[in-house]
């Protein structure tokens, strides 16, 4: 039986991030679909490349060997997956942090494990230090995200109900979703509400009812050209930014830096091991909290005092 969509795509993005060299077609049949007669296999490997580039991901085609150019193979270039000189974010990437969130459940997790042994197994040459950009780890605990990553998946129409924070009931409503977004530490939901005719934004936190898919896959298209990061920007705008204080460690936090309206260096952190700097931020960005989360024991933030909370809650929370 061929595994679920969801795990076929991880695996598949998974064995092409990881390799040196691109893998042949007939050993990506072997390794990821070995019961599926050559035609379903054509069908179904075709389907899940469009779907990883839909989500962003640079599948690349390249000759296996650079003297002939007969037969040509897969992968996934990691540097042009990554950002440059960045800490990797979820609206800059949001498969990468759906894989990081998927890893940490256990059927994932069993996917994983499996598409590395298969490829260690078969004697390739992978580079396992590739699936460090994905190493943030984020949450996705409300009930709606497995459901809606599905039908992103499958392109299929899903059902729900959902309450605005200015309504004080929930109403039904009824989606063609494009993607998932994290944002802020929240998961939104991006896609075409049918009922209003128009695009909209989901919080799934404010998701109320269980997610129900309707009707068959692949039953409508993502509009051409759609940037989930700008239809955010523009239908779920960021809050009135606050100043943000940041101790940073000497060397580290570059992308903070680069934004800081004020250093000053060499004050007193949480640890003697290396120096500390005092970075101030006018205008925090969106996603401030994952990105300072990404930077583990290298940034503490001081202020605002309601984003250090969130922070500290959600470390609990891991540790817990």
């Amino acid at each position: 039986m061929p595994a679920p969509k969801s795990e076929r795509l991880l695996n598949l993005l998974i064995m092409l991030l990881v390799q040196r060299r691109p893998i042949a077609k007939d050993r990506i049949r072997e390794l990821l679909y070995p019961d599926s007669r050559p035609d379903a296999f054509e069908k179904m490997f075709e389907r899940d490349k469009d779907e990883l580039r839909s989500l962003g991901v640079p599948v690349e085609v390249a000759q296996i060997d650079p003297l002939f150019d007969d037969e040509v193979g897969y992968r996934i270039p990691p540097d042009e997956f990554a950002l440059p000189d960045v800490s990797l974010t979820p609206e800059e990437a949001a498969v990468v942090g759906l894989a990081s969130r998927v890893w940490q459940q256990a059927t994932m997790a069993q996917a994983t494990t499996d598409a590395v042994r298969k490829l260690s197994a078969a004697g390739l040459d992978v580079d396992l230090t590739a699936l460090e950009i994905a190493q943030p780890r984020l949450n996705a605990d409300e009930p709606a995200f497995a459901t809606c990553w599905e039908a992103v998946c499958d392109r299929t129409c899903i059902e729900f109900d959902y309450q605005r924070p200015n309504e004080p009931e929930s109403r039904r409503r009824h989606v063609q979703p494009w993607g998932l977004v994290r944002t802020s530490g929240r998961w939104y939901l991006v896609g075409f509400d049918t009922d209003r005719d128009d695009e909209r934004v989901f919080r799934l936190d404010r998701v109320t009812s269980a997610v129900r898919k309707v009707g068959p896959a692949r039953s409508y298209d993502v509009p051409p050209d759609t940037d989930l990061r700008q239809t955010i920007e523009r239908l779920a705008p960021v809050p009135a930014a606050e100043r943000a204080v940041l101790l940073v460690r000497r060397g580290t936090g570059h992308s903070f830096r680069r934004r800081a309206s004020r250093v000053e260096a060499d004050v007193a952190g949480p640890d003697t091991r290396t120096g500390w700097d005092r970075v101030q931020l006018d205008r925090p960005a969106r996603g401030f909290v994952d990105e300072v989360l990404y930077h583990g024991p290298d940034v503490v933030l001081l202020e605002p005092a309601a984003l250090r909370a969130e922070i500290v809650g959600r470390l609990e929370a891991i540790a817990g």
